[in-house]
């Protein structure tokens, strides 16, 4: 094993690999649990008797506790090893979900799914930079890939798994499945993983006020960006969210920059390769988030597909990924990373834009080759990115830096969600307002797109009547919301295609030894 690389070169190859594959099982399933809750929220709303304006605090939760946590794995490596870190993160995990399947109440499931996301956070960047520090050159390829493969994958078979679990047994086992997994993943991780000693003097030094900023500026930018769509980005609320974060954050920024041993180290943003590569993962985020989200939007409320049907369409995504995924890791082996990642992203927009022209009527046919070649892409547009930003970066360097990449590719999904709600909510109403004209004007080619029958039209160049009206409104309405839809999968392959840009600030760096 490379001196660079081999955190422990007198360890045996296979004991290495049990502990890394026992680390990706634990990232795999802080991931999937996002989704496997997100498709079975009314069902905990009925039986928990929540309100419907609450409702989303059980996502919201999570996800604000794991975005702060993802930036805080350099430090809580360094204090107590990345061994420790990830035992004691899978035991909480555990331990958190337990709590959610027995929570009676909202304010207890709310408290527990806190707990469960920032020991979840934890597992995500701590994958990645083990990928760096357990393994030599030559094994990079073949571990990134094994760890986004499962990363991407999870929130593709994320609404097939809640769907079945949620009808065939109940949404308690949501949580409960990540009860034998984990407890397995942290015995093998203890007895598989490096022995490394934690560092008790990092707790000393523990900067408080940094890390309050932190913590301040990324929940009210997550706050800000799940109001923004509904309240409006010029809403009081929103708006002071944002610039409490803008002034959290740069107060942060500040202290992190001026201190010897910062909670996170922003430093790693002055290596031009891994800013460009967080900038790629940031990118990834608006493109992986927003097509994963916007395709149960289409298939729930257009089409009328369950959780289990929509996670079936789903799938095709996933097994294009396992599909490509040898592909990849042969072609990483040789290839220039910024080669490879201007094709993932070029192609990544490509399958993105392949949905922008959906109808009312568009199903799984419509959109099975649209799946396959984002599925096709996505490798591409992850392994290449992760060795840009963290595969000349010394070993203490690392985990400080896989935090970062990782918090940028949350920060671009959530981003990117606030995005595509935006337009859906702003967008719809002209959009409907502008087909009821061209129905009006008796435009056919319109007619067609709503699913409005021809005769309806004829004749009624000067309005309809009543009868009319009620027969075409909620087709209208459907039709709005499927453009409004189709906008934003625009917007989001515009943004993609960003990446392909973004590639040429990268400086050369050599593919993976062979």
């Amino acid at each position: 094993m490379s001196d660079r690389s081999a955190a422990h070169p007198d360890r045996q190859p296979l004991i290495v690999w049990v502990g890394f594959l026992a680390m990706c099982i634990g990232m795999f399933m802080a991931i999937l649990d996002v989704q496997v809750v997100a498709t079975s929220l009314p069902t905990i709303q009925s039986a928990l008797d929540i309100g419907p304006d609450q409702m989303s605090w059980i996502q919201t939760a999570y996800l604000i506790a794991e975005v702060v946590a993802i930036p805080l794995t350099g430090f809580l490596t360094r204090l107590l090893s990345m061994r420790w870190l990830f035992v004691v993160a899978i035991c909480l995990f555990v331990v958190a979900s337990v709590g959610c399947a027995a929570s009676g109440s909202f304010e207890m499931l709310v408290a527990w799914r806190v707990l469960q996301g920032f020991s979840g956070g934890t597992l995500i960047p701590s994958v990645f930079s083990a990928v760096f520090i357990l393994f030599p050159n030559e094994r990079q390829a073949l571990a990134t890939t094994i760890a986004g493969v499962l990363a991407v994958l999870a929130p593709t078979v994320g609404p097939i798994v809640g769907g079945w679990l949620t009808e065939t047994y109940s949404w308690h086992w949501l949580f409960l499945i990540n009860v034998v997994p984990g407890v397995l993943a942290a015995l093998v991780a203890w007895r598989a993983l490096p022995r490394q000693s934690g560092d008790p003097s990092e707790l000393r030094q523990l900067d408080l006020l940094s890390l309050a900023m932190m913590a301040t500026a990324l929940t009210s930018l997550e706050l800000g960006l799940k109001e923004a769509p509904t309240s409006g980005w010029a809403s009081f609320y929103v708006v002071g969210l944002l610039v409490l974060c803008v002034a959290s954050g740069c107060l942060f920024a500040w202290r992190s920059l001026r201190r010897h041993r910062p909670i996170v180290d922003l430093g790693n943003f002055g290596d031009r390769n891994f800013l460009a590569g967080s900038v790629l993962s940031f990118i990834l985020g608006i493109g992986l988030f927003g097509s994963v989200y916007l395709m149960p939007v289409f298939l729930a409320f257009v089409r009328g597909h369950n959780a289990l049907e929509i996670g079936m369409t789903m799938l095709v995504t996933g097994v294009a990924q396992l599909a490509t995924a040898p592909i990849a890791v042969a072609l990483e082996k040789r290839t220039d990373p910024r080669l490879l990642s201007a094709f993932g992203f070029a192609l990544f927009s490509i399958g993105i834009a392949m949905s922008m022209v959906q109808d009312p009527r568009s199903d799984y046919d419509a959109m099975f080759w649209p799946q396959i070649v984002r599925g096709v892409a996505i490798m591409f547009c992850l392994l290449p990115p992760t060795r840009l930003a963290l595969g000349t970066l010394p070993p203490e360097r690392i985990p400080d830096a896989s935090g970062l990449f990782n918090l940028m590719r949350n920060l671009g999904g959530a981003i990117g969600i606030a995005l595509i709600d935006t337009i859906i909510y702003t967008r719809s109403d002209p959009l409907g307002q502008g087909f009821w004209e061209k129905l009006q004007a008796g435009d056919a080619k319109t007619a067609a797109f709503v699913g409005a029958p021809l005769e309806t039209i004829v004749g009624h160049t000067g309005g309809f009547d009543a009868e009319t009206t009620a027969l075409l409104d909620p087709l209208v309405q459907t039709a709005a919301s499927v453009q409004a839809i189709n906008e934003a999968w625009m917007v989001v392959a515009i943004l993609t295609a960003c990446g392909i840009v973004c590639v040429a600030f990268a400086r050369p760096t050599p593919a993976a030894a062979e």
